[in-house]
């Protein structure tokens, strides 16, 4: 899998930013009542949800917070009629970008992406005008002090997972979003605790950003995760080694 080495070193340049804002329950709680309301309430035959939870338990949330919004989804409790919208769009230096949100009013939030994109030298595109460049796939990114090559390429050959690649200070290992589940299981049995693991949208192409281009790219980044209804954000683009210092300390 290429394309996302990126990914890690741009995650630790943004660790301060994301460790004063935390991951919003209130999102994690949408996620799973959509999740529950498409495929139901039972965790075993609906992965969308299974996902959607242990992103929620990652975050600390409480069981009966957890239990509320799949009720919420299936029924047994009332809840706002969520609706998800995908914007596809470009970032400084042609970097693509792909936002899922989660909204009860698209006009409402349309605008309010499409301003945030404008406003730091972004545009929205046109439906699969960055969309095609991306794959859903597992991700775990285990730092390299915590276990070894040879331990993660025999754990993904007995998961099947997909590939294992180096990133100096840390290992990324990637699989099928169906083995998540699995490889996680065999992480955990193997005493290795990943920094992060998620389902993930994966580019297959990168584009390299420097200086200035990187830094408001970073900022248009960090604004679509700030609002309130992004679920996620997704992009193609990598920094150096030395921006990702820089940006770290900003």
């Amino acid at each position: 899998m290429s394309g996302h080495s990126h990914w890690a070193r741009i995650k630790r340049a943004k660790a301060a930013t994301d460790a004063r804002r935390g991951r919003a329950w209130s999102k994690l709680a949408r996620a799973i009542i959509v999740a529950a309301r498409q495929g139901g309430g039972d965790p075993e035959s609906n992965l969308s949800l299974r996902y959607a939870i242990d992103a929620a338990r990652d975050a600390n949330m409480p069981k009966e917070t957890i239990e509320r919004a799949i009720k919420r989804g299936t029924g047994e409790l009332e809840a706002a009629a969520y609706e998800e919208l995908v914007f596809e769009g470009y970032g400084p230096g042609g970097a693509a970008v792909l936002c899922t949100v989660l909204t009860d009013n698209r006009n409402r939030t349309a605008p309010e992406i499409k301003r945030i994109f404008e406003s730091h030298g972004g545009r929205v595109g046109a439906t699969n005008s960055v969309a095609w460049m991306f794959k859903k796939r597992g991700v775990f990114v285990i730092a390299a002090d915590k276990t070894d090559e040879d331990t993660l390429t025999n754990l993904a050959l007995e998961t099947g997972a997909d590939d294992v690649r180096s990133l100096g200070d840390a290992f990324e290992l990637t699989c099928n979003p169906a083995s998540f589940g699995q490889v996680r299981k065999a992480l955990e049995a193997a005493g290795v605790q990943p920094d992060s693991a998620e389902i993930s949208m994966v580019a297959s192409s990168t584009v390299t950003l420097q200086g200035v281009e990187a830094e408001r790219m970073m900022k248009l980044i960090d604004a679509l995760e700030e609002h309130e209804e992004t679920q996620a954000v997704y992009y193609n683009f990598e920094i150096s080694a030395e921006d990702a210092a820089r940006l770290a300390r900003a």
